[in-house]
């Protein structure tokens, strides 16, 4: 079974498709998602050579068009991204099963009891960038946490997208879980079909630009989890250790700069600036540094702009500024972050909780790298993206963040009209432990 053709069925009719299919994707056993689970992994790994040259075929293409250096690492798959992205596959399948999980089991009368129990979503639309294993991290995440989900990757990703999803049908096929809980779009135009399909969908996830966004935001009636820049910071406090401090900015900054968790702005305070800043220097001789004035009269940096303190770089490119205090750094990354991922670099305890508990971030670290902020290191198997909004789920959004639950009562013949007047009933209220 290949993805759907687009030009056969209206969005209209694939969404339903997912729906129903979706619907008895909820009722499956834990077991029964896991051995779905299992059975992806497994087509991918025998498939590896003709995803391969898919992304090949993308990669070569986006080359052609010119194609930004920052999206071309996240367009390339190559093989260790599909080996991590498939034994991530494996580590989901080992996670507790989030689906009818009791969160609430009480009593409220003698044979009268309530409980809280967690349900899948539903159907999820996520649109995302031009990131091939997003697609499988997000596609296991769906079938484990028992929702169908409708696909949207990047053009220039769309070779990869199709031989992935071609590869995932051929494995359900082998399952209990109907192929068509896994959908691919491949058109932009299809974006706004599918924001106006709240009949069918019940969650979008976009994972692009501010200004995408707030479009999908803007035009949608369904729920938005949205994920936009990722502008991080990193604070080198006056109570540093130098050299770790070095550590951290070097992999914060260089280990993976196209990703959203990379620093983009490092604060340094003015009191160990001339020791530190050198020192940075020497350690990323590829990095493009730009600077205040403060910054300038120390170590030799490109005039930085207003327009810095706001730029998602996804290159190596770094900004920085000194300041003289703690609270300083703080004011200017609440004002200036996208509420990602931000750190401080100090031995001194106090000023790390109050840098922790005073930024507006979804991470905020001590002492490590903005880099672990990511669904697989942090346990969850994988991510369907990373929150950056207020309200939960926020950071890595993993499978605790695509169920919702319900309330189920059970009486024998209760009535609401035995808990009012003057000889009502009381309710027992109790919590039950089985």
């Amino acid at each position: 079974m290949v993805a759907f053709d687009i030009a056969s069925d209206s969005l209209g009719e694939i969404a339903r498709k997912t729906r129903q299919a979706a619907g008895k994707l909820a009722v499956l056993t834990a077991n029964d998602r896991n051995d779905a689970l299992d059975a992806i992994a497994k087509a991918l790994t025998n498939a590896a050579p003709e995803i391969m040259a898919a992304n090949i075929a993308d990669c070569q293409a986006a080359e052609k068009e010119g194609i930004s250096p920052a999206l071309y690492a996240r367009l390339k798959l190559g093989e260790s991204k599909l080996k991590s992205a498939i034994a991530g596959i494996r580590d989901l399948a080992q996670l507790a099963d989030p689906v009818g999980t009791v969160q609430i089991h009480r009593e409220l009368d003698q044979g009268l009891v309530l409980k809280r129990v967690s349900c899948p979503l539903g159907v999820l639309g996520i649109i995302f960038e031009a990131r091939p294993e997003a697609l499988i991290q997000i596609t296991s995440l769906a079938i484990k946490s028992g929702n169908g989900v409708i696909l949207k990757g990047g053009k220039e990703a769309i070779n990869s997208c199709r031989a992935l999803v071609k590869v995932i049908h051929e494995a359900l096929v082998t399952t209990k879980i109907d192929p068509d809980a896994v959908q691919l779009l491949t058109t932009r135009e299809e974006i706004k079909q599918l924001l106006e399909l709240d009949q069918y969908v019940d969650l979008i996830i976009p994972r692009g630009s501010n200004s995408f966004v707030k479009y999908v935001q803007d035009n949608t009636r369904i729920p938005v989890l949205g994920h936009a820049d990722g502008i991080c910071h990193l604070y080198i406090d006056k109570a540093a250790d130098l050299e770790k401090a070095v550590t951290i900015t070097v992999d914060a900054k260089t280990h993976y700069p196209a990703a959203c968790n990379a620093i983009e702005t490092l604060l340094v305070h003015q009191d160990i600036a001339r020791q530190v800043l050198p020192k940075i220097v020497a350690a990323m001789p590829n990095v493009e540094l730009r600077g205040d004035l403060a910054t300038s009269e120390i170590i030799p940096v490109n005039p930085v702009t207003e327009e810095d303190w706001r730029t998602e770089y996804s290159d190596l490119v770094l900004a920085i500024k000194i300041v003289d205090s703690l609270d300083r750094a703080i004011a200017h990354i609440n004002n200036y972050g996208s509420k990602h991922t931000d750190a401080i670099a100090t031995e001194d305890a106090q000023a790390a909780e109050i840098f922790q508990n005073q930024v507006d971030a979804a991470g905020v670290y001590h002492n490590c790298s903005t880099r672990f902020a990511d669904g697989f290191r942090y346990g969850f198997g994988a991510e369907v993206g990373i929150s950056t909004q207020q309200m939960p789920p926020r950071g890595p959004v993993g499978l605790e963040g695509l169920v919702t639950y319900k309330y189920q009562v059970t009486g024998n013949g209760h009535i609401a009209a035995t808990y009012t007047g003057e000889d009502a009933r009381s309710f027992t209220h109790k919590d039950l432990t089985s």
